[in-house]
């Protein structure tokens, strides 16, 4: 029975792994943090569109720290939309896109590409537009220069040279979401063809707005709303882990994005939201951001497990502790739960510390104890080795922190605020930063792990 509980234990703790709102099993072991976070941020983000602008395109940011828990949040609240009336379009949009290098037209395009697949059981109007768009990705890509033949059902080659390239007449053989699939897919490989594909797209980025609003986005929301739905909702998840590197002119990628190509991503003619980089708060350019968009990003902070003050925040511990004692045993209640600390943790102090150091993101959490139970392989779980853990995984974290870094960082803990200055995004971006929310004010801390480095004590 041990084994066996070890193993399920191991399993359900994988860090990678978001919970899905419509599995029963998965909403057993969610946890609402909302009461340690600031507030019920989803519920906004569900405000606006259900009950402010029903009938009306909205475009909203989500961000937070990479881990914390905003999948699980975003598959909620398309669980909730979909059962106000809603059509929900969810994708992770590093499954279509470089994430290292990415452009306004590729995005425009995954966003197309996952409308359009999840309407193949509706009419749509013929994509004359969007299709000429294809074609002549498709005459960019197979050029003499780049070597490629792709055939695409519905945007066939007619000939040999550049040129030649036409639309079939068959329209039935002809699937949007096939043919920006096989486009994207071979480009997102090739960095090359990615950059022939974008200096194409790019200049015609506005007509392309128009061509998906037009041909793809109203006619669909006029089919589902005659089937009763009250709209279409696109959620884009991933784009918060967008690549910070520049681009080749030297404009940071989140800035490029979200800052410069702010207008295109709110163009569009249905209800959006997207991820965003944390670090982008924390940017020069986060007035321009406010301006290209009507609401300000919406941040999921950490969960708190302490207060300004350092005291200790028990709503927060009392929370992790059931988060993590679920995956352990997902059909008891919370005092059920807490009896069975033995058989897991060689103390509740050793459950506890867990749930401290880890500064109260999510992730951590969860990566710190499948580490530990691979590393440990018995139960209970030791505090020695949770400690061993810990060691190896602030030795990790040391690795890139600076001299000019741990200055912030006691700057940080003395202040508990984070300016715009250079140095803080990295901070933000590194996790070595971690933003929590009381009383509608947010304040900041160091991440616990590296509060006890030896750089860090007075």
């Amino acid at each position: 029975m041990t084994i066996e509980l070890l193993r399920h234990f191991y399993r359900a703790t994988d860090p990678g792994k978001p919970l899905l709102a419509q599995d029963p099993e998965d909403q057993k072991l969610y946890i609402d943090f909302s009461e340690v976070r600031g507030g019920k941020i989803i519920e906004e983000l569900k405000g606006n569109i259900t009950f402010f602008s029903p009938d009306s395109p909205t475009c909203s940011l989500f961000t937070g720290h990479i881990g914390c828990g905003k999948s699980t949040e975003l598959l909620r609240l398309k669980l909730e939309l979909e059962q106000e009336g809603f059509h929900l379009v969810y994708f992770e949009s590093s499954q279509d896109l470089e994430m290292a290098d990415v452009d306004i037209g590729e995005v425009l395009l995954a966003i197309a590409r996952q409308v359009s697949q999840s309407l193949t059981d509706i009419a749509l109007v013929e994509p004359r537009r969007l299709k000429e768009f294809l074609a002549g990705a498709l005459e960019v890509l197979n050029s003499e220069v780049t070597g490629i033949k792709l055939n695409i059902p519905g945007l066939k080659l007619l000939g040999d040279s550049l040129g030649d390239v036409g639309m079939a007449s068959d329209a039935d053989k002809f699937s949007l979401y096939f043919s920006i699939g096989e486009i994207t897919t071979r480009t997102k490989s090739d960095a090359r063809l990615r950059e022939r594909l974008n200096r194409y797209l790019g200049p015609q980025k506005n007509q392309l707005v128009d061509a998906i609003n037009q041909e793809l986005i109203e006619p669909a929301i006029a089919s589902l709303k005659a089937i009763g739905k009250n709209g279409l909702v696109v959620i884009v998840d991933n784009l918060d882990r967008l690549d910070s590197h520049p681009k080749d002119w030297g404009r940071p990628q989140p800035e490029y994005l979200f800052v410069d190509q702010g207008d295109c991503l709110n163009r569009l003619h249905c209800h959006v939201i997207y991820t965003m980089p944390l670090g982008l708060k924390f940017s020069d350019e986060y007035g321009n951001l406010t301006q290209r968009f009507t609401d300000e990003p919406k941040v999921l902070p950490m969960v708190s497990v302490k207060l300004p003050d350092g005291g200790v925040c028990e709503t927060g511990m009392n929370l992790l502790r059931q988060m993590v004692l679920a995956r352990a045993f997902p059909n008891l209640n919370e005092s059920e739960r807490l009896e069975k600390i033995p058989e897991l943790f060689d103390s509740p102090q050793t459950l506890d510390r867990l749930c401290a150091i880890s500064g109260g993101h999510v992730r951590d959490v969860l990566r710190l104890l499948n580490g530990w139970i691979r590393k440990h392989k018995k139960l209970p779980l030791l505090r020695e080795t949770l400690e061993a853990v810990i060691r190896s995984r602030r030795n990790e974290m040391m690795m890139t922190v600076s001299d000019a870094d741990w200055e912030l960082l006691r700057q940080v803990r003395q202040s508990q605020k984070v300016s715009g200055a250079d140095g803080y995004e990295k901070l933000i971006n590194s996790r070595l930063v971690f933003e929590y929310r009381q009383d509608e004010e947010s304040w900041f801390d160091i991440n616990p792990l590296l509060a006890e480095a030896k750089e860090m004590q007075d």
